[in-house]
């Protein structure tokens, strides 16, 4: 399912029209990237936790060279499923 198609299912289950679920779904992701650029963590009880975590910085050989290189520290976006979710799957 691709945005387009979220933003019609969302519409069809709300009685929302599709303009109204795209600013639903832009604004819900833009909230979401703003709290994590502040290193908050957004939990939507039932559904999941967004959150930053931090990588730390380490040494990798590239596997066509052998050559090491150095990989600096980073942040990567991390989404944990909640239990509702996880139990709806299985």
């Amino acid at each position: 399912m691709n945005k387009s198609e979220l933003c019609a299912a969302i519409a069809a289950k709300t009685g929302l029209t599709k303009k109204d679920a795209e600013k639903f779904t832009g604004a819900f992701v833009e909230t979401v990237i703003e709290s994590m650029k502040k290193g908050e963590r957004v939990q939507v009880v039932g559904f999941g936790t967004f959150e930053v975590r931090e990588r730390p910085a380490r040494n990798a050989r590239n596997p066509r060279t052998g050559e090491t290189i150095a990989i600096e520290a980073s942040k990567a976006p991390v989404f944990k499923a909640g239990k509702t979710l996880r139990e709806s799957l299985n």
